[in-house]
């Protein structure tokens, strides 16, 4: 008999298993109903094997492989959709980073639109990682900002300034430090992840945020099928489930292929600068050399890498 050390992060969570517990009861039975939620045999296995799956970090390329052979073939079966689920890791040399032009934002909102449709996000209404704070000019006080600013006025307002926040990759993310479970961390290209499969939903990384970058899921994600990007990654845009967290990632699933993340694709008024802070010929680069940058409470020590500035 195998003995479980239940202080151990890596064991499974009280709540998964007191849910496969009840599952596997049922597997010979062939169906379980339990309220209003009925499972067949074949949901019984996917829930037995995910959530009694290793940790992300502790799993073997196989382990990782099985993983996501499992993940492709449900999500395939639940959206009629096929999805490439990638496990693309951090490339060598690279530390990505980003800084956000202040006076070229316009509150547009189109790095939003384009983060909500690449990223499997809730929709109806969106789930977005991005918030566009609508400010009054010469102020920078964001207790008192808005960003629920209505998209039918002309934009940008006069005597407004638009300053967007996302998750801001700390360098001494607080999020991470929260988690009882080790559900999220900080990857070697500095962008901080989380596991869905190991989070318990307690939101202890949500509170810890001082950037309101976490995004809690308190019901099933409505992710119509003509709104899915099928191309994910494990780590990033691969589709949620209720009680989990999410956030921002960098387009993950974009930017380990070289590409830019969506909102820095989607942005109209080239505001937003995206790169490898090690390559010292990056334009992001040029930006922290030249330009007068500032970080938001940097008097945290969480040490974002993600910079403002102006020209």
């Amino acid at each position: 008999m195998k003995f479980i050390d239940k202080k151990s992060p890596q064991d499974p969570t009280k709540r998964a298993v007191i849910k496969v517990a009840a599952l596997g009861a049922a597997v010979g039975a062939g169906a379980v109903v339990s309220g209003s939620t009925s499972y067949s045999a074949q949901e019984v296995d996917k829930e037995w094997g995910e959530h009694f799956q290793q940790h992300y970090k502790k799993m073997t390329p196989e382990e990782v492989a099985e993983a996501i052979d499992r993940l492709e073939r449900r999500y395939a079966a639940q959206y009629d959709v096929e999805f490439k689920i990638k496990s693309t890791d951090a490339l060598p040399g690279v530390l990505f980073g980003y800084a956000l032009n202040i006076n070229r934002c316009k509150g547009y909102r189109e790095c939003v639109k384009a983060c909500t449709a690449v990223n499997n996000q809730d929709k109806e209404p969106d789930l977005e990682y991005i918030r566009v704070l609508e400010m009054e000019q010469g102020t920078l006080n964001l207790e008192d900002s808005d960003h629920y600013f209505s998209d039918e006025k002309m934009l940008p307002e006069k005597g407004k300034i638009y300053l967007p926040i996302q998750c801001h990759q700390c360098e001494e993310p607080p999020c991470v430090a929260s988690c009882p479970v080790e559900a999220t961390w900080k990857e070697p290209d500095g962008i901080v992840v989380v596991d869905y499969n190991w989070c318990i939903g307690c939101r202890m990384c949500l509170n810890a945020c001082p950037y309101w970058a976490r995004r809690f899921n308190w019901r099933e994600p409505n992710l119509p099928k003509e709104t899915i990007n099928p191309d994910t990654h494990y780590l990033s845009n691969r589709p949620r489930e209720k009680g989990v967290m999410e956030k921002c990632t960098f387009c993950l699933q974009r930017t380990r292929q070289g590409e830019m993340p969506a909102c820095q694709e989607a942005c109209p008024t080239g505001a937003r600068v995206f790169g490898n802070l090690l390559d010292p010929e990056s334009e992001i680069r040029y930006v922290l050399e030249n330009k007068q940058v500032f970080r938001l409470k940097e008097d945290l020590n969480t040490q974002p890498k993600f910079w403002y500035y102006s020209d």
